[in-house]
């Protein structure tokens, strides 16, 4: 009998991750609990979208290139249209990126924007619109994070492809040149 365990699979990189987490936590956290402290709405929009926006910056700069290799921006051409821009890692950097990262990632992504969809029934259902703006504006940082990352991940999905078939087709041409030239 083997009792010997599998070794865990650890975060690669923690502080990361700890970024990841903390501004997302800190922006909800602050706007469920600022009501038992502040009575200023000024105050509560104010902190919790700045700190969404910091979350934003974060995952968008950061812990995007970092725990999963992907990174997006927006810009806008010289016809005025918006153009999509992204980069992500190659195809044996993106091999080794750790699961664990990956998985916190895009679950946090996904489970922060849930909360403030349900943070904005909640404001609804209680008829107030001020506090549906902070949530509007959180929602929204969110929301362009997750388009900007899923579209992200079908590019470099799509380029991996690509590459494969580039790839193989070469190999086949390679060896049916070789094949030829002997007879």
């Amino acid at each position: 009998m083997d009792f010997a365990q599998p070794p865990v699979e650890n975060y690669a990189n923690p502080r990361t991750c700890f970024f990841h987490v903390l501004f997302k936590a800190a922006a909800l956290a602050f706007y469920i609990l600022s009501a038992l402290f502040f009575n200023s709405f000024v105050i509560i929009f104010v902190v919790t979208v700045l700190l969404s926006a910091l979350d934003f910056w974060v995952v968008k700069n950061v812990s995007g290139r970092i725990l999963v290799g992907l990174r997006w921006w927006n810009e806008i051409n010289d016809l005025g249209e918006s153009v999509w821009r992204f980069e992500c890692l190659d195809q044996e950097s993106l091999a080794r990126m750790n699961k664990k990262d990956s998985w916190l990632f895009w679950w946090t992504l996904y489970l922060s924007a849930v909360a403030w969809i349900v943070l904005g029934i909640f404001s609804l259902i209680r008829f107030q619109a001020d506090y549906l703006l902070v949530v509007g504006v959180c929602l929204t940082l969110n929301i362009a994070n997750i388009v900007g990352f899923t579209k992200c991940r079908k590019d470099a999905k799509k380029q991996i492809q690509q590459f494969a078939t580039q790839t193989i087709a070469s190999r086949f041409s390679s060896t049916l040149q070789s094949a030829f030239s002997v007879v």
